[in-house]
């Protein structure tokens, strides 16, 4: 178990999905108290446990439509599977999964109407650090349980911001733990080499990309990697496709030799690859927070010879030595098609999600939110397709393990490489990016 390690961060991200929170707080209801609602503690009964959800599903939705989809297949295919073994404490299992466009103010709008209006039993998360904060403070204000996949932010377990009753449970690797694998192998390398490495950290403005880079520049300034950077990378960049190229032509500029990115998804990633490859730049090393994680959907855009190289942090992957979770990919192609190598880490933590969900319900016998929340925190270890979950009183998985993974033989294999040795199952890791091979389209 990992457990309050000593480079573990613990910073605050100023996001600005926070400021709705007493707008949250007042549209939730017309008192300020935050007892649950009739919908928090539903009675037993045989009728169909009814789980609301919001995520970002149509072409209008930006940046997470890939994401959102993904989940939504993890959150579909979990359901069906149980609802296949007789269902939870023999009732169904019906999803009510809204489309939040990745909007802060639309994913506090769904979850009102999915607790207000719909009255669902019991929530899952949505997709990214940005809509999870607003999306929780309006499920703690109603005493609901928030079991997510993908909000490990800081900020999301801010408890001044917006979860002071600790309902918000994330069922993933803390955000800001995920890139310390890279920065224990740059520690192994000889001292010599080290001090000659240069690295540049361009960083999206969102609570989940600029944690792990923030929290990564800082280690390996100290282990004496020298950090470039310019006016144009100094802050965070705009989330948006306008603002990607500027940075990644001022990190090309610099040639560092390790790029540290700070990316949400797959179009992020892209943008610089493109830029990069017209620069005739290849960093030496290039990770990324998120991106290069989404299987077919990443090498499809960059291109497969593109990809190779290129690392990503994550808590799984389709070839993980798990027993539940060689046979949930199984489930995933039969159902949409594609190959093990397609299947994304999105689907993996949503149907964690429900794994987590599952167990907590026939710990405390129903859906009474009030139970499934003192449950979670009570310290029991809850087995997913991820590996274990277990909370701390913030609702951090503080039993995940940390990985990274590389594409490797010309982008047509996803493998874990860190924490290195076949004891952890890697393998050896391309410590050299190859040349561009194709170009990147978009």
């Amino acid at each position: 178990m990992r457990c309050n390690l000593p480079w573990s961060s613990r910073n605050a991200i100023a996001m600005g999905a926070v400021a709705l929170s007493v707008g949250v707080l007042a549209a939730c209801s017309g008192g300020g108290s935050s007892s649950p609602s009739a919908g928090a503690s539903a009675p037993a009964d045989t009728g169909p446990i009814t789980i609301g959800a919001s995520l970002s599903l149509t072409p209008a939705s930006g940046n997470f439509t890939l994401d959102g989809k993904a989940f939504k297949k993890g959150y579909e295919l979990w359901a069906k599977d149980v609802n296949a073994h007789g269902g939870l404490l023999g009732r169904q299992v019906v999803l009510k999964i809204l489309d939040n466009q990745s909007s802060p103010n639309q994913v506090v709008t769904d979850y009102q109407t999915l607790i207000s209006t719909d009255h669902v039993d019991l929530t899952f998360g949505p997709f990214s650090s940005l809509l999870t904060t607003p999306a929780s403070m309006v499920a703690a204000h109603n005493g609901y349980a928030f079991i997510e996949g993908a909000g490990g932010a800081p900020a999301v377990f801010d408890a001044a911001s917006n979860q002071a009753d600790h309902n918000t449970f994330d069922v993933s690797l803390p955000v800001e733990d995920t890139i310390m694998p890279f920065v224990d192998y740059i520690a192994q390398l000889p001292k010599s080499t080290r001090d000659g490495l240069t690295a540049a950290y361009p960083m999206a403005s969102d609570p989940f990309a600029d944690p792990p880079v923030q929290l990564a520049e800082q280690k390996l300034h100290a282990l004496g990697v020298q950090t470039k950077t310019s006016t144009a990378i100094a802050n965070p960049f705009q989330e948006v496709p306008s603002s990607y190229p500027m940075a990644a032509a001022a990190v090309a500029a610099l040639h560092p030799d390790i790029v540290v990115l700070g990316s949400t998804d797959v179009p992020t990633v892209q943008a610089f690859m493109k830029v990069f490859e017209e620069k005739n730049y290849t960093p030496k090393m290039f990770i990324a927070a998120s991106g290069p994680d989404q299987g077919a959907a990443f090498t499809g855009a960059v291109g497969a010879g593109n990809a190779a190289g290129v690392m990503v942090p994550d808590g799984w992957y389709p070839g993980f030595n798990n027993a539940a979770s060689k046979a949930m990919v199984s489930e995933y192609v039969k159902q949409y098609g594609g190959s093990a190598s397609g299947v994304n880490a999105d689907v993996a933590e949503a149907y964690s999600v429900g794994q987590v969900t599952a167990a907590a319900i026939k710990a405390t016998g129903g859906t009474d939110n009030t139970k499934i929340i003192q449950y979670l925190h009570s310290g029991a270890t809850i087995q997913t397709v991820q590996g274990p979950v277990q909370f701390n009183s913030l609702g951090e998985n503080v039993a995940a393990a940390a990985f990274v993974f590389q594409w490797q033989d010309n982008g047509t294999k996803f493998v874990q490489v860190l924490p290195q040795g076949s004891q952890n199952g890697s393998v050896s890791i391309l410590a050299t990016k190859p040349a561009w091979a194709v170009t990147t389209t978009g």
